[in-house]
């Protein structure tokens, strides 16, 4: 098991302020004020909800993909102002399907294209929680200055507007700013 496991912790501290909290589907998770991000491994006091997860290989992506997705991805991290943590799951018919099949519905849709129409202006890291036995199955957390804001929030659309979305059960989404 991967030992690079991050902790989103949720709480009364954290460089991360909540400005907006929605529960698009599914459970809604707790409110709170801040957000902090570490190792699994660290404290997690005055935590009232916590999220885990891990980086991996690009499961969905191409040789070719992977190449235009390293020529001009941004690194996350790197001190931008405002960020957007989303925690979602797919239904058991997502997961009930073969990796193939997976694969053509993400493509079908454009996943990695409309995702790439933000780069380098919005970071992207994504971590799984599914392998780990978490409440959700990605945390996808975008962290962006407030000029990029627009323009994720229209590729935030596209995407939601896809048939990959069909397979969301559960989703929420937390707007940060430090």
């Amino acid at each position: 098991m991967n030992q690079n496991i991050t902790a989103f912790r949720g709480g009364d501290h954290g460089p991360w302020q909540v400005v907006a909290h929605h529960c698009l589907s599914g459970p809604a998770i707790p409110r709170f004020a801040r957000l902090r991000i570490g190792p699994a491994m660290a404290e997690a006091a005055g935590t009232v909800w916590q999220a885990r997860g891990f980086n991996s290989n690009l499961r969905y992506t191409t040789a070719h993909e992977r190449g235009e997705l390293l020529s001009s991805v941004a690194p996350a991290g790197r001190h931008s102002r405002c960020a957007v943590l989303i925690p979602m799951s797919k239904s058991p018919a997502w997961w009930a399907m073969a990796q193939d099949e997976r694969l053509a519905i993400y493509a079908r849709g454009r996943h990695m294209r409309i995702g790439m129409t933000v780069l380098p202006a919005v970071a992207r890291s994504l971590y799984h929680g599914r392998d780990l036995g978490e409440a959700f199955d990605f945390l996808t957390w975008f962290e962006f200055d407030a000029e990029a804001e627009p323009a994720f929030d229209a590729m935030l659309g596209q995407l939601r507007a896809s048939v990959e979305w069909d397979y969301v059960c559960a989703e929420s989404e937390l707007r940060l700013r430090r």
